[in-house]
């Protein structure tokens, strides 16, 4: 397979550098600023919080089934919605952290659509942005890349966003004033990335079915085993940590009283990201996409339990706590889109039709609902424990950060564990599913019924996850 040059892997993660503009610092701080700035309650702002991510879930099924419908032979498939979609989003991010002052109905009302509008937008661009992964490359090892080259671009924003902004989110700032300037400076820097990504990465892989019919999607979706599995999994892991992520602000500053280190664990994100996309196309190479998967979310998992049971004194115990959950989060969220790209060859196994905008978009689904449970959790949280904004916080309240912080994630990682233990599509069992494709198109055959090749395959699965498929195309080893 041809290798992806270093540019479109670079216009990838440009991409996705873009998409978190408007989602992470979303995901960061619209809770703090709905309850500290907006004059949202906790509970309230939970319930919005809950309601909305929802709505965007099933808005990911819509823009799914759009892009699928969608072809265009001088752009391809998915990039003229990055093209045209992508200024309304920015805009759009400005709206949601510019929440006016007219009274508590108007204001939540407000809230809510213009949350609603974001996410609708963030769908029509970033279920298109998703899915041109598995249309630039079939390669695992440029897949790992293109992953790793997208967590290196939400990263970037993510730690510019907790050295520069975390810090000014301290009672007493004009914090308005701070969301309207950042929010509107990121219009220009977001659209430039996103038309740089347009110009740079390009779909290279054969399509028979331009326009997926409705049909054609719900088929590749029924029988697609590995697909269901991966969004159980990620609804567990996504929920543990939107719950981290939406109090880490909250955890620094009221309960080990550190703001200040805020920025460090920034740039310590962003110095461990770039590492672990140095290694990570080996360790995906040598030990297998799922086996990653599963020990990052390990490391998770005992970084969660180390926040909850430290005590608030204890400042760099707790601030390691962090540190180890995160490693494991950017681990799992680099291998995890190269697994949902396999999925998709999987469906296209199976019933000959390539639909990488539903498949995604159900991907998505559940990984959006997985944050709406999430965010919400720690808000309710939060609420339980009596959080008071702007004020010096309860023992009750700090144990209610705590338990959103380390609790949450390590009890709902270790379920995301449980489910990809059970994950059937090995490497190995890909590379003999890519060989039987090629051979199809080469010869023009297609599958006699929507699950005959796949059930032939799966029913010889081994233990080492090599498989047999049904024209006896041998599996490279582990």
């Amino acid at each position: 397979m041809k290798k992806l040059n270093k540019l479109s892997i670079i216009g990838y993660g440009a991409g996705d550098a873009a998409n978190n503009l408007a989602f992470t610092t979303a995901t960061m701080f619209l809770l703090v600023y709905y309850t500290d700035v907006a004059g949202i309650s906790a509970a309230a702002a939970g319930t919005l919080l809950l309601a909305v991510r929802i709505f965007d879930a099933f808005a990911d099924v819509f823009a799914g089934r759009v892009v699928d419908r969608a072809f265009s032979k001088r752009f391809g498939k998915f990039r003229p919605f990055i093209m045209f979609g992508s200024i309304p989003l920015l805009l759009l991010s400005v709206a949601t952290f510019s929440v006016p002052q007219i009274g508590e109905t108007g204001t939540l009302l407000y809230a809510y659509v213009t949350y609603a509008a974001l996410g609708l937008a963030y769908s029509l661009v970033n279920i298109p942005y998703g899915s041109l992964a598995g249309a630039m490359t079939q390669d695992p090892g440029e897949r790992a890349k293109l992953g790793s080259a997208r967590m290196i671009g939400a990263l970037l924003v993510g730690s510019a966003l907790g050295i520069f902004v975390a810090p000014l989110i301290k009672p007493g700032a004009d914090l308005q004033g701070t969301f309207t300037t950042i929010t509107l400076v990121f219009v220009v820097i977001g659209a430039a990335l996103y038309f740089f990504t347009v110009l740079t990465a390009k779909e290279r892989v054969h399509r028979a079915v331009p326009n997926v019919t409705f049909k054609q999607s719900m088929d590749t979706l029924k029988g697609n085993k590995p697909l269901l599995m991966l969004c159980l999994s990620s609804f567990f892991f996504l929920t543990g940590y939107l719950a981290l992520t939406s109090v880490q602000l909250y955890y620094l500053r009221d309960v080990l009283h550190r703001l200040d280190l805020y920025p460090v664990l920034s740039i310590t994100q962003l110095v461990l990201t770039f590492v672990l996309a140095g290694f990570m196309p080996r360790l995906v190479r040598n030990l297998g996409k799922k086996k990653v998967y599963i020990y990052s979310a390990l490391l998770t998992v005992v970084g969660g339990t180390v926040i909850f049971l430290t005590p608030a004194s204890q400042v760099w115990i707790g601030f390691a706590g962090l540190v180890l959950s995160l490693m494991g989060v950017l681990a799992v969220n680099i291998v995890v889109w190269a697994l949902e790209a396999d999925t998709v060859e999987y469906g296209e196994w199976k019933t000959g039709v390539r639909t990488e905008g539903i498949t995604y978009a159900l991907f998505s689904f559940t990984r959006k609902t997985g944050q709406a449970v999430g965010g919400a959790l720690a808000a309710y949280a939060l609420a339980l424990g009596g959080y008071k904004s702007g004020a010096a916080q309860s023992a009750e309240a700090i144990f209610g950060i705590q338990v959103a912080a380390g609790a949450l994630p390590a009890v709902m990682t270790i379920l995301a564990v449980l489910v990809m233990s059970k994950y059937k599509l090995t490497d190995a069992m890909h590379a003999t599913i890519l060989a039987e494709i090629t051979a199809r198109r080469v010869s023009g055959d297609a599958p006699k019924t929507s699950g005959a090749a796949g059930g032939q395959s799966e029913a010889n699965a081994d233990g080492t996850g090599t498989a047999t498929s049904a024209k006896s195309l041998a599996a490279p080893a582990n």
